[in-house]
């Protein structure tokens, strides 16, 4: 990869149709555009959240979002990525690597004293990237799914 062809910016109200796709690609369906429009401009305005895109050669080649926000069991501000992709015929050029590196300077220049990510469990590949980048398995997420109650 040429880094002199990599540009990293954050995204904003007109890459929206952008972020879409690539929120796509990482689900593997179509999303509900209009759930996520209504997500994504509700985040943009949000003083905790950013997202970023990289570029290579002029082409969107991937994102990453973070969150930041003060937890009480920390006593202190945590970020977190909350959605990483890299297009296909992006991966394996360092750009998730680039990506990696804009956001936790990103999150360290807020104050974070760290970054968590959670992956879906059948994503290894992405589990070994996240490790190389540093992560370590530390926790175990559980979720309630709400579709799931009985009314």
């Amino acid at each position: 990869m040429d880094e002199g062809q990599l540009s990293i910016r954050e995204a904003g109200l007109d890459d929206m149709d952008v972020i879409y796709k690539m929120i796509c690609g990482l689900e593997n369906m179509e999303m509900d555009r209009h759930g996520f429009d209504f997500v994504f401009k509700k985040n943009l305005i949000s003083p905790n959240i950013r997202y970023f895109i990289a570029s290579y050669a002029g082409e969107d080649a991937g994102m990453v979002s973070c969150h930041i926000q003060p937890l009480l069991h920390h006593a202190a501000l945590v970020s977190e990525i909350q959605e990483m992709y890299v297009k296909d015929e992006f991966r394996s050029q360092q750009i998730g690597k680039a990506l990696m590196e804009y956001v936790v300077g990103f999150a360290k220049s807020m104050g974070a004293v760290q970054m968590e990510v959670t992956s879906r469990s059948t994503r290894e590949n992405a589990h070994r990237f996240y490790q190389r980048e540093g992560f370590e398995k530390s926790h175990v997420k559980l979720v309630r799914y709400f579709k799931n109650d009985v009314k």
